[in-house]
């Protein structure tokens, strides 16, 4: 009997949910200068508008984690995806930069529980040997939400106003909710439609979880001393604060440093995202099959990642002396491309090394990135702001890939996060 694809459509489904997430949040790149305008907020108060998600992403993702290994993906994502969505429509309502703030550290909060969940999920469903590609989509499909998103929003701005666009964009978010509840269930095991040939293809390399009510507590101080649990939170915490300026302040940068149109700018800026969604499949792929080739984590993940970072860090710095906007855009995306083959692997060492915790090390490491998202956003307003030079912006930029590639020749992959007798 041939194995059924459940965890194909699974995988799929978590796929679409990181897309969805993505696509909600990068709406507030495009619309941030009428946004300004309407409720008139500066840039140093737009920035910490868009910092405030991230604050409250980074505050939630170990109650997250930590919910997601005692609740399941099931019941724990549904109820995030509704919340964020819901609280993304709420934004039509805000009066000024105040409620503007609060709601956004709202949509925030509740998308803390994407990737900790999801990472959960994968460790279920998918084979060792594919993890890799499978984290991968996820990293594909949620720059491929924020690249729809920008392009998508730039075609609508000139017929709908922000706070229409606010509430068309939640609507995908509750709907997969709903259907997600209804059809997903937290284990191969649970789940008629998965055979039992299918059930042995899965549990390959996978560490069925014990009931959760009787999980082991979390081993905190065995985390936190950890020599690899600091070198995965100190690569997340740059790559996310460079990644994140693609997903706030990119389209601002070319209007104001490159005097193009909002729409032009919007269409711009999907480009580096888009060349993530090509670069983390292929990331993922050649994890995975350097792991297969060589049998070395620190080959598969750890130095692919730091060369991958330090090649973005070099395109990055060459875009700064390119004068052309569409050929800078175009340097810029290929710097996207190689931090995307490497940050697969910020997925796949939790996986590796997380054990029966995976979540709550996803969301401690998440939880940095997220810390390092939301300094970024108040930064570059206060910069832009202050020295009314946009362009040398880059060259931060490019440091802070370069600091991400050192993180992970720093991390030891033979050295579990959390030791087996904890």
């Amino acid at each position: 009997m041939s194995a059924t694809r459940v965890r194909y459509a699974v995988l799929a489904g978590l796929s679409l949910v990181a897309a969805i997430a993505y696509f909600e949040r990068q709406l507030i790149a495009v619309v941030a200068t009428p946004l300004r305008s309407d409720l008139q907020l500066d840039e140093t108060q737009m920035g910490s508008v868009m910092a405030s998600f991230y604050l409250g992403y980074a505050l939630f993702q170990i109650p997250s984690g930590w919910l997601a290994d005692r609740w399941g993906s099931r019941k724990s994502l549904s109820l995030f995806a509704a919340l964020w969505s819901l609280a993304a429509a709420g934004m039509a309502l805000a009066t000024g930069y105040a409620s503007l703030t609060l709601m956004w550290f709202v949509v925030g909060s509740a998308q803390a529980g994407v990737f900790p969940c999801a990472t959960n999920s994968i460790r279920q469903w998918i084979p060792l040997t594919r993890r890799a590609f499978a984290s991968g989509m996820l990293a594909s499909f949620m720059s491929l939400g924020g690249a729809f998103s920008a392009y998508l929003a730039g075609k609508l701005i000139g017929s709908f106003d922000w706070r229409a666009l606010f509430i068309l964009f939640a609507l995908p978010g509750v709907a997969w909710a709903i259907s997600f509840y209804w059809l997903f269930r937290d284990s191969p095991a649970e789940l008629a439609a998965v055979n039992e040939a299918e059930r042995v293809t899965i549990s390959a390399g996978v560490v069925a979880s014990p009931e959760r009510d009787t999980r082991p507590a979390t081993p905190w101080r065995a985390l936190l001393t950890s020599r690899s649990m600091w070198a995965v939170c100190g690569q997340q915490f740059f790559r996310a604060a460079a990644y994140i300026f693609f997903a706030t302040w990119f389209t601002t940068y070319l209007k104001a440093s490159r005097g193009l149109s909002l729409e032009a700018a919007s269409t711009l800026t999907s480009l580096p995202l888009l060349a993530v969604v090509a670069g983390s499949p292929v990331g993922g792929a050649l994890s995975d099959w350097l792991l297969a080739t060589t049998g070395s984590r620190r080959a598969s993940r750890c130095l692919l990642s730091a060369t991958s970072m330090a090649s973005c860090a070099a395109l990055i710095l060459a875009a700064y002396f390119v004068a052309d906007a569409r050929w800078a855009v175009l340097v810029i995306s290929g710097g996207a491309f190689c931090a995307a083959v490497g940050g697969v692997s910020a997925y796949t060492i939790t996986m590796d090394l997380g054990g029966q915790h995976v979540a709550t090390v996803f969301s401690v490491m998440n939880m940095c990135g997220n810390i390092g998202a939301a300094l970024c956003p108040p930064l570059v307003g206060w910069l832009a702001q202050t020295t009314g030079r946009w362009n040398e912006i880059l060259l931060l930029f490019a440091a802070i890939y370069a600091a991400a590639g050192l993180c992970w020749l720093l991390l030891d992959p033979s050295q579990p996060i959390v030791p087996a007798e904890e």
